[in-house]
């Protein structure tokens, strides 16, 4: 079996620039190559391998255009082709083996940004490329022998915010303030004068014949940064905009954000996408990886399913249908009590608790400080996510690498992240569960699956080495398991109405014993592929919504012991 749990736990590398010190890693392009997957991404200066998508390892290499973002990467015969964005003209090279560092200059086309090249089975090159808030995304046949272009180039997606409600910049947390007026003044939301959104990070798929030309909007630093399609019988269109978009779209939860991927197939045939989630704290470019199962359904339409998108994703063996996928393990840690061997001001021990990577708790130093976690009774513990934040590191100065491309990419290779996690009944007598103390690697995201029959109420981690001897801090100590009780009511009395064509509001009576909901809708009341997690509030504000289409929704229910499904009713 397949597990894990976004963000992806990779060592995501250090950017010091602007005066400024953050991780990030953004924009990923996909590859399964010769028995292995890659996984290039914005601001890495390397790549990152797996043998099975759940343990991925680093590889520092000297990449071509180590410092262009939204590397895209395409396999075609023996040689993996490689571009990113930047340069005039952009260039385009090749490598047999992506380990070695060695690549071959092969074209220098045209400039672009977000570039996507794809190789059609007929033998066929072409190249795809859009970041703009004034432009679309261009799409150009390449000669394949040369990567030059052939003919003109063609625009292939416009921005419309008239009729596409998630390519407006809709900022999800700021939405409390705004449906308090609602139902009763709809003009409070519905005419917001909207900025013009990116569209950007074109990448294509061709699955069963069909070209799936996907695309990102509104801007990266966003929580409603998500992804689009458009379908057609041939690469360069004519496009026809998919109903189903945003197909990857993660407006809510402990990380937000699905934006800016590529989806490509397995060693199974299974569909998955990789997007671009955020943080963006630190600076507006803060950003972790999100990998998410995905499919095209028998009506040719393309989904990724993203409930309980950052909970633990367990997957069977082989070829599997992911609509089919559900939460096996839900949060144990939810707002319960902590306590610390310090904490900084502004920082306290609820802020690993709540369910926002884009808050934390911090201690007053680093090595030695501890954290621990009562969760209020024992349970039987499945596993741990540790997500380590960064407070107070100092940016780097005077490299060469800040003259030459205005930021410096820390290669990590003096950088550990060393802790303990220990395990208690009582408070009083501790358990190693793991022990990183002596790890060599920097780890920011683990997600760690404790031994089969783990019982415990308490958790203590304890911080041994941290990047930079920065301080220990923690957006999120998140324990699963299964508590073993009863599920929630289903919720009932759904009041659901349509604002504007683009906008809708939900409300609905309290569901007794649920900690949060889980409100999915979509296209058709079987087709339900997109979803919304809410923690305590019993209402919702949909904004993603495409004007002219007919929607369905219904809410779940969900506390420690599982998920109680709602009615299906028309929007």
């Amino acid at each position: 079996m397949k597990e894990y749990c976004n963000p992806l736990d990779i060592p995501y590398k250090f950017q010091h620039y602007r005066g400024s010190a953050h991780r990030e890693a953004a924009d990923p392009t996909l590859v399964y190559f010769r028995g292995k997957y890659y996984l290039f991404a914005s601001m890495s200066k390397g790549f990152y391998h797996s043998e099975d998508m759940v343990r991925w390892e680093w590889q520092e290499n000297s990449v071509p255009d180590p410092y262009g973002y939204a590397p895209d990467v395409r396999q075609k015969g023996e040689f993996l082709y490689l571009c990113a964005s930047g340069g005039d003209p952009s260039r385009i090279w090749r490598t047999k083996d992506p380990f070695s560092g060695e690549y071959e200059l092969v074209s220098e086309p045209l400039s672009f940004w977000d570039p996507d090249i794809f190789f059609d089975d007929d033998g066929k090159a072409y190249l795809f490329w859009g970041c703009s808030d004034q432009t679309p995304i261009y799409g150009v046949e390449l000669d394949p022998e040369t990567m030059m272009p052939v003919g003109e180039k063609r625009a292939l997606i416009h921005q419309d915010i008239a009729a596409h409600g998630w390519e407006r910049n809709n900022v999800w947390e700021d939405f409390d303030s705004r449906y308090k007026a609602f139902p009763d003044t709809p003009e409070s939301y519905a005419e917001t004068r909207w900025k013009a959104p990116y569209i950007e990070g074109a990448f294509l798929t061709k699955w069963e014949g069909r070209y799936y030309l996907q695309y990102a909007a509104p801007g990266t630093e966003l929580s409603c940064y998500g992804d689009g399609c458009y379908a057609a019988d041939h690469p360069l269109g004519p496009y026809v905009f998919q109903p189903n978009t945003p197909f990857s779209f993660k407006p809510a939860g402990f990380i937000t954000g699905a934006g800016h991927g590529s989806t490509v197939a397995d060693a199974h045939g299974n569909l998955w996408h990789a997007a671009t989630m955020c943080v963006n704290v630190h600076a507006p470019f803060e950003r972790r990886l999100g990998l998410f199962p995905a499919g095209v359904d028998e009506d040719g339409v393309l989904f990724c399913n993203q409930n309980f998108a950052d909970y633990p994703i367990v997957l069977p063996e082989g070829k599997f249908d992911a609509r089919e996928l559900q939460p096996r393990y839900m949060l144990l840690s939810y707002k319960k009590r902590a306590e610390a061997s310090s904490s900084l001001d502004g920082h306290g021990t609820a802020l690993a608790l709540n369910e926002d990577i884009r808050s934390w708790w911090c201690a007053e130093g680093g090595a030695g400080e501890w954290y621990r976690l009562d969760l209020g009774k024992v349970y039987a513990v499945h596993s741990v996510q540790l997500n380590f934040a960064e407070e107070g590191i100092p940016p780097i100065t005077g490299h060469p690498d800040l003259e030459k491309y205005g930021r410096y990419i820390d290669d990590g290779k003096t950088l550990r992240t060393r802790y303990t996690l220990e395990g208690s009944m009582d408070g009083e007598t501790w358990e190693m569960l793991i022990d990183e103390s002596a790890s060599e690697e920097d780890r920011s995201h683990p997600y760690r699956v404790l031994p089969e029959g783990t019982k415990l109420r308490y958790l203590r981690v304890t911080a041994v080495e941290l990047p930079y001897g920065s301080r220990f801090a923690l957006s999120g100590l998140r324990a699963f398991g299964l508590d073993g009780g009863e599920k929630p009511a289903s919720v009932t009395a759904l009041h659901a109405e349509r604002m504007d064509p683009m906008t809708a509001f939900l409300r609905w009576e309290p569901a007794e014993g649920a900690v949060g909901y889980n409100v999915r809708y979509g296209i058709s009341a079987g087709k339900l592929y997109a979803s919304c997690l809410v923690y305590e509030k019993n209402e919702l504000l949909l904004t993603g919504l495409n004007a002219g289409q007919e929607y369905f929704v219904c809410v779940d229910s969900f506390n420690e012991s599982g998920v109680t499904r709602g009615a299906v009713q028309k929007l």
